[in-house]
């Protein structure tokens, strides 16, 4: 690992943190290509997180629980933290969100809304939160 932290990342965690998922993966790309072998990984999960929620906001269920599932994945071997992201809590709410969406699946995948989160200080430990979007489904049926 080298010991300074790429300026971009702290904007690709700022675009993340906004919703802006596909400008954040062109940021994480671009540091991906550059990152020491140890350290792809990391950067290629938080990548393949952020597609994946820019397909569920495109309704492309497949490609969104494909992807969640392959970016957090890459993930555990970096946790509990790394980069000063809490990585613990970042995968367990990916994991939250992507079992959400397995549940509701591909043919309802229209009626899931994505909120972002207000939080975006760091936790208590001082460790820098990348914010998964809270799932909000929205039911088309009348009572």
């Amino acid at each position: 690992m080298t010991d300074e932290q790429p300026k971009e990342f702290l904007q690709a965690i700022e675009q993340f943190n906004q919703g802006d998922f596909y400008t954040c993966h062109d940021t994480l790309e671009a540091i991906w290509s550059e990152a020491p072998t140890f350290e792809k990984n990391f950067y290629q999960g938080i990548l393949q997180v952020a597609v994946a929620l820019y397909h569920l906001g495109n309704h492309n269920w497949r490609g969104a629980v494909i992807l969640l599932g392959e970016g957090l994945n890459r993930l555990h071997r970096y946790q509990p933290d790394y980069r000063d992201i809490d990585l613990d809590r970042f995968v367990l709410e990916g994991t939250d969100l992507l079992t959400s969406l397995q549940k509701i699946g591909a043919d309802r995948v229209r009626e899931v809304v994505l909120v972002q989160s207000p939080q975006k200080e760091p936790n208590r430990d001082g460790k820098v939160i990348l914010q998964i979007p809270i799932i909000r489904e929205v039911s088309t049926s009348v009572e």
